[in-house]
């Protein structure tokens, strides 16, 4: 995609995408927004960089997943992060 097409389909000036890429202008939230639209992905895939760290990677690869397959990540990334280690062989009754 054209800097020019992406500026048709986000809504925005090519001028202005020109001098955020150049550092000349700082992006805010609604170009962000914009971005992603005209992409047809979240504003978190425009402002995150795979190479950053793990957790981009990670998000970066689960960018890449069907809607069924991001349904099924989050129930197993749900269960392990919410999932409690059993009580330590106390059973309490009230």
């Amino acid at each position: 995609m054209s800097l020019q097409e992406l500026a048709d389909a986000g809504a925005l000036s090519k001028g202005h995408l020109s001098n955020i890429e150049h550092g000349l202008a700082t992006i805010t939230i609604d170009t962000v927004e914009h971005i992603a639209a005209a992409l047809g992905v979240s504003p978190f895939c425009v402002i995150t960089f795979p190479t950053d760290d793990e957790l981009n990677r990670i998000a970066d690869l689960a960018r890449k997943l069907s809607k069924g397959d991001h349904r099924k990540l989050r129930k197993v990334l749900e269960e392990r992060t919410t999932h409690e280690p059993p009580a330590s062989g106390v059973v309490r009754r009230t």
